[in-house]
């Protein structure tokens, strides 16, 4: 079975949400769920100022493009191809490319959540990347943004060094 991976799909500038109702609705009614998983059309909440009064408004970042999280068949091809509002795949001549992982991280499509069992304080080992192999303590984390401070000794000194969350291990 294919992987599902996320497409981009040109639309009508205006038409993002419709076409992602649309084809929600199709996929339930035609009960496609286990080829088309997910359908996003990225936003972004801007602070707009005017006439010295805030208002929070939410801006759509890519207008007309809307992302799919989907397993290219004909089928699902076919179906999200003419829904109305729709001019295409974003790809040569009409053919879906998927993202990349790097490209949906990027995006904030789908957030990577990561548990960790240590916190500051704790003792843990390095297990991946060129330190892998040290050990140290937990100075400082940020789980939003994947970040871990941990004091290694190196040459005899106390070093912090920033790595990624899940390159680290209780001891």
């Amino acid at each position: 079975m294919a992987e599902a991976k996320w497409y981009v799909v040109h639309t009508y500038s205006g038409y993002e949400n419709k076409v992602a109702q649309n084809l929600e609705k199709i996929v339930e009614n035609r009960k496609m769920q286990d080829l088309i998983f997910d359908i996003k059309v990225p936003t972004e909440t801007v602070t707009e100022i005017k006439d010295s009064k805030k208002r929070e408004i939410e801006r759509k970042v890519f207008p007309g493009y809307v992302l799919i999280k989907m397993i290219v068949t004909d089928d699902s091809w076919f179906i999200v191809r003419n829904i109305r509002g729709v001019t295409g795949f974003v790809g040569p001549s009409s053919n879906p490319v998927p993202l990349t992982d790097d490209e949906v991280a990027a995006l904030g499509v789908e957030q990577r959540v990561i548990e960790v069992d240590y916190g500051v304080g704790d003792n843990v080992n390095i297990i991946d990347g060129p330190l892998e192999g040290y050990s140290g303590v937990v100075d400082e984390m940020d789980a939003e943004r994947d970040y871990v401070r941990v004091k290694i000794s190196m040459f005899g000194r106390e070093t912090p060094v920033e790595l990624e969350l899940d390159q680290v291990e209780l001891a």
